[in-house]
């Protein structure tokens, strides 16, 4: 090999020690190695930082944008919090998040779908006293196996056809992967509803976990007319079991009901009186058509709801409102600020929260203008002014403008009028200009550093073709395959896919391993897209470790999971899907 090779290979060994052993963040070492390559002049400046244009990186990001829009009309969580429904057992609860969370992966990105089933599924868990740990890594497996049925399931799909594109190659249509990757995904839920369910750990002390006591507050919520509890009974509105929740009474005029029976009518202007935690209130507020009594009662016309924020603070001994309730405090007129619920001591206060009179030490939970924090953060009346972060003000004015724009989005990359590129950034555009989310919330949705990891690591994959390192590795594998032919090569190249993701990020082992896939079909004289959907599944089938995928990360913590758990369920997963993958690819696409 040549002295570049001999480089290159330093390098790209050192970049992926690098990440295997987590000495920096993946964007830092992709951008690092690739400044290398390209200062010791085995890429040029223009090859080291062409992966800042590709579409497939583009692609990526304009979708990170389309399901923020999504998230923020409140679309995401109505679909999420119907999904398990009335189901009783663990096993019924993962029938339905197959159901629902294989085809929502196939088009949006996992990691938003994961973030908003992650609290539903711990709520289930919590009501049927089944531990998170028989269901978080079903999950997030599902939203992987889903990722591989179309196009833009994962940013490794795009990426991959980018560079394919980039090769002079056709580009995949939305459907094509889905040829393999439908078949692939089923055999994999069938695999955890059957054999991976009994492999699931059961964390039993989590559920003693999940009834830990919290803060609790009293809050009191009131149902507006066209309001869906409007007409219902307590139970069938699912109000017996929220989720750190309890429904203390409702007020109805001049009478109080109380305790409540399940079937108890609800009514429009019902004032419903409950006591719980703030994650459970934040639930609340997602209803539409149930607001806190403070919005009922009188809107603020300096702070529109785009612009509120939900902060808890503690009053201290020298706040002039001490003795006084809540109501003759006149919070929104002396702080702007509208009192949304109060806790005390850990006691419930037996009052209407307009007649809760101020103490020490009380706190209250309070929708605020933006600026409340920075004006009161150090004002004496004041302890511990905080916001609530999983709060947001949810835009459900413009969730059919949302969904109808993805419907579009949908229709154009099915059909084909326009390039994909073009038809997601035309949707997030849309999302932006239509009000579904703000441009400030549209730059935060952004990973920046996964965008910046793929943008980089286009620099490495040119590394490996000029200095001819793909050629010398290629030649290697097909010398070492060559009796039993490029099968045999396909079989090592997904085994070595699926090692590598395991490992480092999905989308470097993609842009890292594509060189070898182009040489090892041209030393073969064979098509080169077998090998190509092989990356594609391998790269994206990170179910042995909690490192390689995103999403194994976001339910390692909350399922209490350890290290060798993904292992034991993953393992005999991968080699399933492995020993399918390898006779579906070649018949599908042909040598």
């Amino acid at each position: 090999m040549s002295f570049d090779a001999w480089l290159t290979l330093m390098v790209v060994a050192g970049a992926f020690v690098a990440l295997a052993w987590n000495w920096a963040p993946p964007d830092l070492v992709f951008v690092t190695a690739t400044v290398v390559l390209a200062a010791a002049g085995v890429i040029t400046t223009d090859e080291a930082f062409a992966g800042f244009s590709n579409s497939g990186m583009l692609t990526v990001a304009a979708l990170f944008i389309v399901v923020a829009g999504l998230r923020e009309t409140g679309v995401l969580d109505h679909i999420g919090h119907h999904v398990l429904g009335k189901a009783k057992t663990e096993r019924a609860a993962i029938c339905r998040l197959g159901v629902v969370v294989m085809p929502m992966s196939a088009f949006l990105n996992n990691t938003p779908i994961v973030a908003m089933f992650l609290p539903v599924v711990i709520d289930w868990c919590r009501r049927h006293r089944v531990s998170p740990s028989k269901l978080l890594i079903p999950l997030s497996f599902l939203t992987i196996l889903g990722g591989t049925c179309t196009l833009i399931g994962t940013s490794t799909n795009l990426v991959v056809n980018g560079l394919m594109v980039q090769n002079g190659l056709d580009s995949m249509s939305l459907f094509e992967i889905a040829k393999a990757g439908i078949p692939y995904s089923i055999v994999g839920f069938i695999y955890l509803l059957t054999v991976g369910r009994r492999l699931l750990p059961d964390r039993k002390e989590l559920i003693e976990q999940l009834g830990e006591t919290q803060r609790e507050y009293l809050a009191e919520m009131v149902v507006r007319p066209g309001c869906r509890l409007a007409g219902c009974s307590v139970a069938s509105a699912g109000l017996r079991q929220l989720p750190g929740l309890f429904l203390i009474r409702i007020e109805r005029g001049d009478m109080s009901i109380g305790p409540v029976g399940p079937e108890q009518q609800i009514l429009s202007e019902d004032r419903l009186v409950f006591t719980g935690v703030v994650s459970g209130i934040i639930e609340l507020e997602k209803i539409p058509g149930l607001e806190p009594v403070t919005h009922a009662d009188e809107q603020s016309v300096d702070n529109p709801p785009k612009q509120r924020q939900l902060v808890e603070a503690v009053i201290s001994p020298s706040c002039p409102l001490i003795g006084n309730t809540i109501r003759e405090a006149d919070f929104r007129t002396v702080y702007g600020a509208a009192v949304v619920a109060v806790h005390r001591a850990g006691k419930r206060v037996a009052k209407k929260i307009g007649d809760i009179r101020l103490e020490a030490g009380d706190t209250l939970l309070m929708e605020t203008g933006p600026h409340f924090i920075r004006a009161y953060r150090h004002d004496p009346a004041f302890y511990l002014v905080s916001d609530v972060a999983d709060w947001r003000p949810i835009r459900r004015e413009r969730a059919k403008i949302s969904f109808v724009i993805f419907a579009i989005l949908l229709l154009l990359m099915t059909t084909g009028q326009l390039p994909i590129l073009l038809a997601c950034a035309l949707a997030a555009v849309a999302m932006i200009g239509s009000g579904c989310i703000s441009t400030g919330e549209a730059r935060r949705s952004i990973e920046w550093q996964v965008l910046i990891t793929i943008a980089a690591s286009f620099g490495l994959g040119a590394a490996l073709k000029n200095s001819g390192l793909a050629t010398a590795l290629a030649t290697t594998l097909v010398d070492t395959t060559a009796v039993w032919g490029p099968i045999a090569a396909l079989a090592l190249f997904y085994l070595l896919g699926s090692v590598l993701t395991e490992l480092i990020t999905n989308n470097a082992v993609a842009v890292l391993l594509f060189p070898f896939c182009l040489e090892t079909a041209r030393l073969y004289d064979v098509r080169p897209e077998p090998f190509l959907v092989a990356l594609i599944l391998s790269a994206s089938a990170s179910f042995v470790t909690p490192i390689g995928y995103q999403t194994n990360l976001m339910v390692y913590g909350p399922g209490g999971y350890r290290f060798l758990d993904f292992m034991k369920v993953g393992l005999p997963l991968n080699l399933i899907l492995w020993l399918i993958a390898i006779p579906l690819i070649p018949a599908i696409w042909p040598f």
